[in-house]
């Protein structure tokens, strides 16, 4: 895959376990066995990358004994894959993970853990991007849909602009919602003071965010979240503007007591389900996500409560 800008000027080592998801001593290790080359050529583990340049990595498959290699481990357990064609790889996402490299985000990613399991994404939008129609927050889990074809991804995108694909969310927010069932319709832009927050603001793009409870408890209620528009921290904005922020949402003014006693340590907000035409049979295909371990645990102990 080509070398994004935002790679510009890091150590080979470095590139590679933010690109692939791997360790930067994996990463080193890979370049002394020669199954590192950037534009044709093995590089210096000491060797800084060039925005553009191609990296190839070969990774084995299996080990020697036949068992599950490195492709397999990051494809399963880095990044659960649940569908896969020739089309399109849809993900669970966990906490953690972003869903591309960026300037500043050292961690894993969906992107790098694809390419370090095998996986060949399209090559349309960014190079950073390859095969990414929407993303999900590094600290919200749940469903994304990955193009490996260029058909895919141009359909795809072309949906996710239609507002054709249904996008369901799951979120435990504070208090309880009035009505119990409603629609959010307020613009969101950068925060007039903080560039890492987003706010309602009259200058901001549109969005709207239909919400309904699920199920109330005394000090908090689980909601089904219906997105129309897809803006960067949308639901974890509109609830906090209703006044009702997602449990563990610190950023948005949750209650960090009430995070503590759920033992959460990110926002209860999960991409329950995923709905959309298949680029190329145009069937209906629909995916649903488990709540991971550490929602469905604050979930458990309010209904104790």
């Amino acid at each position: 895959m080509p070398i994004p800008e935002g790679l510009e000027g890091e150590r080979i080592d470095a590139a590679l376990a933010r690109l692939f998801g791997l360790s930067r001593t994996r990463a080193a290790d890979l370049i002394g066995q020669g199954a590192v080359l950037i534009d044709g050529e093995p590089p210096l583990k000491s060797e800084r990358v060039t925005a553009g340049s191609i990296v190839d990595l070969d990774l084995p498959s299996l080990r020697a004994d036949g068992s599950e290699g490195e492709r397999a481990r990051l494809a399963l357990a880095d990044v659960p894959v649940r569908f896969d064609d020739d089309d399109i790889v849809v993900v669970d996402k966990p906490v953690g993970v972003a869903a591309h490299p960026s300037p500043g985000w050292s961690g894993p990613t969906v992107t790098g853990s694809l390419f370090a399991a095998g996986y060949r994404l399209a090559t349309s939008g960014p190079a950073e991007r390859q095969g990414v129609v929407h993303r999900l927050d590094v600290g919200t889990s749940g469903l994304m849909v990955v193009a490996k074809s260029e058909v895919a991804y141009s359909s795809l995108k072309r949906d996710f602009r239609a507002r054709a694909v249904d996008k369901v969310y799951h979120a435990v927010v504070q208090g309880h919602p009035d009505p119990s069932r409603g629609t959010v319709d307020a613009p969101i832009g950068r925060h007039p003071n903080d560039d890492w927050r987003w706010a309602v603001t009259s200058s901001g793009k549109e969005c709207v965010t239909h919400y309904e409870t699920l199920e109330a408890f005394p000090a908090a209620s689980l909601l089904r979240v219906d997105l129309e528009t897809g803006r960067t921290h949308q639901i974890r904005v509109h609830m906090s503007a209703i006044r009702h922020p997602c449990v563990g949402d610190l950023t948005y003014g949750a209650d960090p007591t009430l995070a503590e006693r759920l033992h959460l340590t990110r926002q209860w907000l999960h991409a329950r389900e995923l709905s959309f035409d298949h680029p190329t049979s145009g069937e209906r295909v629909r995916f649903v996500s488990p709540y991971p371990s550490d929602l469905q645990g604050a979930l458990d102990r309010l209904r104790e409560e």
